[in-house]
């Protein structure tokens, strides 16, 4: 996939293109509909399949108080948009100057006269232009007007839920992270680099990796199951737990257990994460620690991705370090008997 960065740099003799637009935060089961229509439409009328996405998100620019935390990176959304088949992706930086751009002079100028576009998908809810007055029902009505072909995904629920990006922070918040599971079609994955930390679980006999994440978490604290890839591994911005198909695979220096294997799950390494603020410490710092089951090796600076499949726990305190220990032993075995 050709990756594009602000739509002045798109080359004005590339061909016309089916535009799937959005800010695409998640790239969750809506989003994924949106990006599949997009390639069906441009091969059935020989055009390039193109995604329009911004960043930042554009509340972090116009009101980041209000901000909603990342789901995912650029990087990882860019990743994710190249396994459906999108040839090219335009990243329009966002700023204020961008957000007085009024909604028509978008549709015009920036897609059917920069980009090409033929057909323009959204989702039923997507909004753009100035003070976000383009609307799924604007698009059709330039549609008629200019002579491209707009298509309006409809909501897609799951369990009588509707997917969204926020639906999928709430779930977060709650640390509900099998339902973040089925909205997103994938483990909610935390990526970060392994920092080092006091020690303390090393003294307990469970040496764990420290992770500094690559982003903001709207994660409950508690304890958690998933499974991680590490070094290169965690680079390839696989999705460790997850079949990723023929042709697509995985490299890992240990393989998953029988279990995982099973269910069609890539090599991984079972894992046990806390993420919270080690209260049996009395420290007030949010951190998340990372016990890789039946691991050993130096793995400090390194890219880690924890893909988490379900809660265990919440944290709580504990009486001293003997009691934790014996906490942590009971929670492995709880993660060993989940994944």
């Amino acid at each position: 996939m050709r990756i594009i960065r602000g739509f002045q740099s798109f080359p004005p003799e590339a061909p016309s293109s089916v535009v799937a637009l959005g800010a695409f935060d998640g790239i969750h089961l809506a989003h994924q509909k949106i990006l599949d229509v997009a390639v069906s439409r441009a091969r059935s009328v020989g055009a390039q399949a193109l995604v329009c996405t911004f960043d930042p998100h554009p509340l972090q620019v116009l009101r980041p108080e209000q901000a909603p935390p990342p789901i995912s990176t650029l990087d990882e959304r860019l990743a994710l948009i190249a396994r459906h088949g999108i040839d090219t992706t335009v990243v329009i930086p966002f700023t204020r100057e961008f957000s007085q751009v009024e909604p028509e002079a978008f549709v015009k100028d920036v897609l059917l006269d920069r980009l090409h576009a033929r057909e323009i998908v959204v989702g039923f809810n997507h909004t753009f232009g100035r003070g976000a007055r383009g609307d799924a029902r604007l698009l059709e009505s330039l549609a008629a007007r200019l002579g491209f072909v707009a298509h309006v995904i409809p909501a897609l629920t799951v369990g009588g839920v509707t997917v969204s990006s926020s639906a999928i922070r709430e779930a977060l918040r709650a640390g509900d992270v099998a339902t973040a599971r089925r909205f997103l079609g994938r483990p909610y994955t935390i990526r970060g680099t392994v920092a080092r930390g006091a020690g303390r679980g090393r003294q307990l006999g469970f040496p764990t990796a420290n992770i500094k994440p690559d982003r903001p978490l709207t994660l409950a604290t508690g304890v958690y199951a998933g499974y991680a890839l590490v070094g290169d591994e965690a680079a390839l911005i696989a999705e460790p737990g997850v079949d990723r198909g023929p042709g697509e695979k995985v490299r890992s220096g240990a393989s998953a257990g029988t279990g995982a294997a099973q269910a069609g799950v890539v090599a991984s390494h079972k894992t046990v994460v806390n993420i919270g603020y080690r209260p049996t410490f009395g420290e007030n710092e949010y951190w998340i620690e990372a016990y890789i089951i039946d691991f050993t090796g130096d793995i400090y600076d390194q890219s880690i991705a924890i893909a988490l499949t379900g809660r265990i726990r919440e944290e709580r305190k504990f009486s001293d370090g003997e009691a934790l220990r014996h906490q942590i032993s009971a929670d492995i075995a709880a993660a060993a008997a989940m994944l």
